[in-house]
């Protein structure tokens, strides 16, 4: 994979980390979208499978995956709540951890070790 392309890819990951109360992390639809996935319910099948490695590794899970709520903005200015969960970088490692294989992005995730820390630009 090209240089250009990997600092690229980084970037859009890094770029969606969101801050709150001095700890990072990330909302699930924002990772679903840079992972490939087109819908939400096949989506929550990897975070599901994440959890289970969570729990599997004895790390607690309500660490590491928050349910959330959030405010989206529709057509002509509405406004509708929906369902997210907030995810540690850990948590996001998970989830590419047991995403489709087939998928660039989650191959892409995979090699350079996307959601290491010490991978941060």
């Amino acid at each position: 994979m090209k240089k250009e392309l990997i600092k690229k890819l980084h970037g859009r990951f890094e770029d969606c980390a969101k801050e709150h109360d001095g700890l990072e992390f990330w909302f699930a639809r924002d990772l679903q979208e840079l992972l490939g996935y087109k819908e939400w319910r096949n989506f929550l099948k990897v975070v599901e499978k994440a959890k289970k490695a969570c729990r599997g590794a004895s790390q607690p899970i309500d660490d590491h995956f928050v349910d959330v709520n959030k405010m989206i903005e529709l057509a002509k200015g509405a406004k509708r709540e929906i369902e997210d969960i907030s995810l540690t970088r850990y948590a996001c490692y998970l989830i590419a951890q047991n995403g489709d294989t087939s998928k660039r992005e989650i191959a892409f995730a995979r090699h350079i070790s996307l959601f290491r820390p010490e991978n941060r630009r």
